[in-house]
């Protein structure tokens, strides 16, 4: 069992993580803060991952990568969250993916190239403020999921077609007739999906649909 003592321990796999912290998540009483590029990230990690399963009075807070809620599945989850009490938030930029417990312990998910993805549990004070000023700062540059939602229902509708066009090589000309809009339509639709993935280029934001599974 982990103590709250000035230390970092790594764990090995959500299994081992859930095992080593369940008690620190079972012990947080005030806010509970969580960033993450994928949703995926923290999915089996403890079994109270259900908003409603939180205690009465625990603040929730979930900062998410805009590319995670272009798929509706996630976004569906995001909203279900926010129904239920959660703060949601959207950034453009990846985050560092990030667990808050109480202002006392950090989860940091780590490399997942290499076996099971490491974490590491930091409790020692000085550290752990550091990190929640970082998330703190991507907070406050995010944006609300509701304002998010409103800006992005158009694009998610669209983003298929778009996708196509782009694996297929085809011209501006030849994807806005294919999909029945204006060429100006066409191109501003192209850049928001950029901006959406992250991506510096169309090749890029192609490659990186493909790795969040979006085609």
């Amino acid at each position: 069992m982990l103590v709250d003592v000035e230390t970092v321990t790594v764990v090995r796999g959500e299994a081992e993580l859930y095992e080593r912290t369940a008690h620190l998540f079972a012990a947080t009483r005030t806010e509970l803060l969580c960033a993450a590029n994928a949703l995926r990230t923290w999915m089996g990690t403890h079994p109270r991952t259900g908003i409603a399963q939180h205690p009465p009075g625990l603040r929730v807070r979930k900062l998410f990568r805009l590319s995670t809620l272009l798929d509706p599945r996630w976004a569906d989850h995001a909203r279900h969250m926010a129904d239920h009490g959660a703060d949601v938030r959207v950034t453009a930029h990846d985050v560092n993916e990030t667990i808050v417990l109480d202002g006392r312990v950090v989860i940091l998910a780590g490399d997942e190239s290499h076996g099971p993805r490491s974490y590491s549990v930091i409790t020692q004070p000085e550290v752990v403020h550091g990190i929640a000023s970082l998330f703190e700062a991507a907070w406050r540059a995010g944006t609300e999921l509701a304002v998010h939602e409103a800006r992005m229902a158009e694009l998610r509708a669209f983003m298929p077609g778009v996708l196509d066009a782009l694996n297929e090589g085809w011209t501006d000309e030849t994807a806005a007739r294919a999909l029945g809009v204006s060429l100006r339509t066409y191109r501003r639709r192209v850049a928001e999906l950029m901006a959406a993935l992250g991506a510096s280029s169309r090749f890029q934001a192609g490659a990186r649909a493909r790795e969040l599974g979006l085609v």
